[in-house]
């Protein structure tokens, strides 16, 4: 957790001219305990949001535009009212150009401009999603810069448009819901078709949630992930000649078993095989959390992962090593990549007494076949987006 005082301290170091008061926003990264590409199908997900994400120090200039400085990236820009909104090249700047953007076309240019300081403790690119906590502290931010006072949903959506729109990814509403929505030592059931959700509580007794990043950088908008979406739509069109379905997500495994073979390209067949199976895996571990079976939600995360490995292919040799090495591990209940895949982290429920073994095993078998280091980092359900100075 970054010190707030240490966070407004470097605003007005970097800020110099700015004599007034900063004010602090923040919102978390996620974790999605199960429930992978299914959130842009119309399925179920079950994400926490973390104790770790993006602080934003804000206060308002002279300038009529809006200046931003990160110092993650040592990166500074500065959007004025008429920029090209154009997606063009993915730099860290443009998810909160994006909300900004958003709130612009609904209220017009505001009468002041702002000075934003970005700091995050989250790893960039490791797939913890740094870039929806980018964008909903940004629209905490927004939010309170017009007075708009937007029910937190309105937030989340304000987010995602921006992330399709601006950027370009076109990814579904689970990281910015998470982010925007999380519950403190709860885990979310959340329905991305109706946008219900159910708040479970997370408990897992004597396991604990341990991240491990590969420590491969990527970014999803230059990756395989829009071709994924493109390979859904083009499999629930071949399912819509048969079966009356809005989404992919709308069809169970028995559904899938009378009309899948419908789906003309084998590729195309395979993606929606995961994504059929990912939601009832999901809507399986969920009553697992709620039954207290530990057990099986470390088993639900194992097929997890194999259908992500071999139908949807997007986790990768870095990604299937950590989860491989997990599997020769006394006292791992499951594991599984987490996130869109191509790089980024895998999860383990691993007993709280084989941590350190856990961690030497896996970091020792991780190197010696990719070359990498893998890093890990224990994770705690918290709060989501708010303002927090």
């Amino acid at each position: 957790m970054i010190d707030i005082q240490f966070l407004v301290e470097n605003f007005h170091r970097y800020y110099a001219e700015n004599c007034n008061p900063a004010i602090v926003f923040f919102a978390p990264g996620r974790i999605n305990l199960i429930g992978e590409h299914t959130d842009y199908n119309g399925g179920y997900v079950m994400p926490l949001a973390l104790h770790r994400g993006t602080y934003i120090a804000a206060a308002p200039n002279l300038n009529q535009s809006f200046r931003f400085y990160s110092e993650n990236f040592k990166s500074s820009y500065e959007h004025f009212f008429g920029l090209d909104t154009s997606q063009g090249k993915v730099e860290w700047f443009k998810y909160p150009m994006g909300v900004i953007d958003r709130f612009v076309k609904r209220y017009g240019w505001p009468n002041q401009g702002w000075d934003l300081y970005f700091l995050g403790d989250l790893p960039l690119s490791a797939g913890l999603s740094s870039s929806a906590s980018i964008e909903m502290a940004t629209a905490i931010a927004m939010d309170y810069v017009y007075q708009s006072a937007l029910p937190m949903i309105e937030l989340v959506k304000i987010a995602k448009e921006a992330e399709n729109e601006f950027v370009g990814l076109q990814c579904g509403i689970l990281d910015m819901f998470a982010s925007g929505m999380g519950r403190k030592e709860h885990c979310l059931l959340i329905d991305c078709n109706s946008m219900e959700f159910t708040t479970i509580p997370f408990k897992t007794g004597d396991y604990r949630l341990i991240i491990m990043n590969t420590n491969k950088k990527r970014g999803l908008a230059d990756s395989k992930y829009n071709l994924r979406v493109k390979e859904c739509q083009l499999a629930l069109a071949d399912l819509q000649q048969r079966v009356d379905i809005g989404f992919l997500c709308a069809l169970d495994i028995t559904g899938f078993h009378e009309y899948g073979k419908v789906i003309k390209n084998e590729v195309n067949y395979k993606r929606a095989r995961h994504v059929i199976t990912e939601n009832q895996r999901t809507k399986d571990a969920a009553e697992a959390l709620i039954e207290n079976d530990i057990q099986l939600l470390g088993k639900l995360m194992y097929e997890s992962h194999k259908s992500l490995q071999n139908d949807y292919e997007v986790s990768g040799i870095e990604l299937d090593c950590l989860v491989e090495a997990s599997m020769q591990v006394e006292g791992v209940l499951g594991a599984r990549m987490t996130g869109a895949g191509f790089g980024g982290c895998a999860i383990a429920l691993v007993h709280k007494n084989k941590i350190s073994d856990f961690q030497q095993y896996v970091e020792k078998t991780y190197f010696e076949k990719t070359g990498l280091n893998a890093e890990f980092y224990k994770s705690y359900a918290e709060n989501g987006a708010c303002r927090l100075l």
